[in-house]
């Protein structure tokens, strides 16, 4: 197997959806001017790129058709780059990059943009915009399949499964801002993330004029300097009448996106580049859909077994905080350090643009442990309908 290796990494500032600064912003374009600052400092390569693979969950309707090939062309990427969008639901954009590594690894490519990006103001979670396959409800199954589409039941089943009490996540998703608002206002996320301009259009009622205001995003808005314990405590359950999953201990609805360009070694030395990190693996498990949220117990032991690592070699973890019921049950249930777990807070705090995710992670993950001088790092999520997954990167100093 050959090495494939990041040479660069960049993703957007995460806004929130519906009301945030990208609300009015197409994915594709958002992406478009992150895969320009990626590649402008590697502009030789341009016409040696192999394909661009792009994660994006819901890819229906408003966010278009192919969003890899439009977002290259976008780009301005020349006409002859392939696009290829790929669906792992809330690994979307992790799977991308495992299968731009991968390509490389065989030999059947050199060069290659991944990432991910997800409009979730375009394609809101309601149930009119899925057409659920009935059999999943039909009762014929010896367990309900059906759940897998009620994430916020998931994660109730969860919390009781493994006995992760209200106070429990509270408390975690508390931890999760207070670590994000220290990184934000130490810098820390400044290298990774790409200043992006968009245009806002405001509507005067009492003129009937559209104004137009140019604004730059880089800074993430969902982190809360505000938030404490007791306001979480106070906030009523969101999916389940006597449940402890609320909207303040779960992962914020998101717009983002992210990019990455991936080469093998014989690029490296032929264009004379240092390279920021190396692939290592990547796994992905399938678990009870019911139980969707513990995916990473599976996904972890079988990518760290695969690159033969332990979890004491990690220096770094970022675990998608889909909700901390199922974040807390992850690091109980393998014991991981939880120092190490989103030192700069994750989902809850940060947002969770779907597809753009697992790219936003790997972003943080492998400028973070650039910052500290660690070494290995690794970035797992669970997904829906009963899956988890999960990559380890090497960090090259």
């Amino acid at each position: 197997m050959k090495e494939a290796y990041i040479v660069a990494i960049q993703r957007s500032a995460v806004c929130k959806a519906g009301r945030g600064a990208f609300a009015q912003t197409r994915p594709d374009n958002l992406l478009a001017e992150i895969i320009k600052t990626v590649m402008k400092p590697f502009a030789a390569l341009q016409g040696e790129i192999d394909d661009v693979v792009i994660g994006c969950a819901m890819q229906e309707g408003p966010q278009g058709v192919n969003m890899a090939r439009v977002a290259a062309l976008l780009a301005g990427l020349p006409v002859r780059t392939p696009g290829v969008t790929v669906n792992r639901l809330c690994s979307s954009g992790l799977q991308s990059i495992a299968y731009a590594a991968e390509r490389i690894q065989l030999g059947l490519s050199e060069i290659v943009v991944a990432g991910g990006a997800e409009s979730m103001s375009l394609v809101p979670f309601t149930p009119e915009r899925f057409a659920f396959n009935p059999c999943l409800f039909d009762g014929r199954h010896q367990e309900d399949l059906g759940i897998a589409y009620g994430m916020g039941l998931t994660a109730e089943v969860v919390a009781k499964r493994y006995q992760v009490s209200r106070e429990d996540q509270d408390r975690f998703a508390l931890e999760s801002h207070v670590r994000a608002i220290e990184a934000i206002k130490k810098g820390w996320f400044k290298a990774e993330i790409c200043p992006i301009e968009v245009t806002q259009r405001l509507a005067d009622l009492t003129t009937e004029v559209v104004n137009k205001k140019i604004i730059t995003v880089s800074q993430d808005e969902g982190p809360r300097a505000d938030t404490h314990f007791e306001a979480l405590q106070k906030l009523m359950p969101a999916f389940a009448q006597n449940g402890g999953v609320t909207a303040g201990n779960s992962s914020q609805i998101s717009d983002g996106a992210g990019a990455l360009l991936v080469v093998s070694e014989a690029v490296l030395k032929r264009h004379n580049l240092t390279p920021l990190a190396r692939f290592c693996g990547f796994a992905v498990e399938g678990v009870e859909p019911a139980e969707m949220g513990i995916g990473p117990v599976q996904a972890i032991p079988k990518v760290l077994k695969q690159v033969k690592l332990k979890q004491d070699d990690m220096d770094w973890i970022e675990l998608n905080e889909a909700f901390a019921a199922q974040s807390v049950a992850v690091i109980r249930q393998l014991g991981l350090d939880p120092a190490k777990v989103n030192p700069q807070g994750g989902a809850i705090a940060l947002g969770h643009p779907l597809g753009a995710t697992g790219t936003l992670r790997t972003a943080t993950l492998i400028h973070g442990l650039k910052r500290i001088h660690g070494r290995y790092g690794m970035v797992s999520m669970c997904i829906g309908v009963g899956m988890g997954a999960a990559a380890v990167f090497e960090v090259l100093s």
